[in-house]
């Protein structure tokens, strides 16, 4: 995949999310952002414990505290600045990163 163009950071709000669905030649892959001040968090959008996207109402990956990445279908909840899961049916195991970078004010999926 080349570069792709995600969406404006200031989109996304700080302390918040977003989500991002993208066709590939590999297929349909969906991504997760979460803003925290000038750092952009992307993780494929991917339970490890089922294989399913974490958001039930789209774009929303956080807790009620917007402290952890929350999977709405199983509760397990995730570090947002290393994707490790740190409760739930899947402790233990991370969110797969996704190479992402801010260029000129757009979030950039490289890779």
């Amino acid at each position: 995949m080349s570069e792709v163009r995600l969406g404006r950071v200031e989109d996304i709000p700080d302390g918040g999310s977003a989500g991002y669905d993208i066709e590939t030649e590999h297929g349909r892959r969906l991504y997760m952002a979460v803003r925290r001040d000038d750092r952009v968090f992307v993780y494929v959008n991917s339970c490890p414990h089922t294989g399913g996207p974490l958001d039930f109402e789209p774009g929303r990956f956080l807790n009620l505290e917007r402290t952890l990445i929350l999977c709405t279908n199983h509760g397990a909840q995730f570090r947002i600045e290393d994707g490790y899961c740190l409760s739930g049916p899947c402790a233990g195991k991370n969110l797969e990163p996704a190479p992402a970078v801010v260029r000129s004010g757009f979030l950039v999926l490289c890779g």
